[in-house]
């Protein structure tokens, strides 16, 4: 039970407990820190105005490494011809 709830996202993922935890936070505060600059863009239209689509960009750029390098991690793993 432990490891299905704590482990086994964050192993599917190419990453410790700890390191997801790390990258989740940095991702969590940047959406908060994006989500405030968008509430006070609705206020003023002239302040931040590309800073939620800027952040959006980003974040979506890592995940999308993130899965590449994970991928082909597993793919060459799954080719690798063991010799004794």
């Amino acid at each position: 039970m432990f490891r299905r709830l704590f482990l086994d996202h964050p192993a599917s993922v190419g990453e410790s407990y700890g390191e997801h935890f790390g990258v989740a936070s940095r991702f969590g505060v940047t959406m908060i820190a994006a989500g405030v600059a968008a509430l006070i863009h609705g206020i003023l239209p002239f302040a931040f105005k590309t800073t939620g689509s800027r952040t959006i960009i980003r974040l979506h750029r890592q995940i999308a490494e993130k899965r590449a390098a994970t991928a082909a991690a597993t793919e060459q793993v799954k080719t690798v011809e063991y010799v004794i």
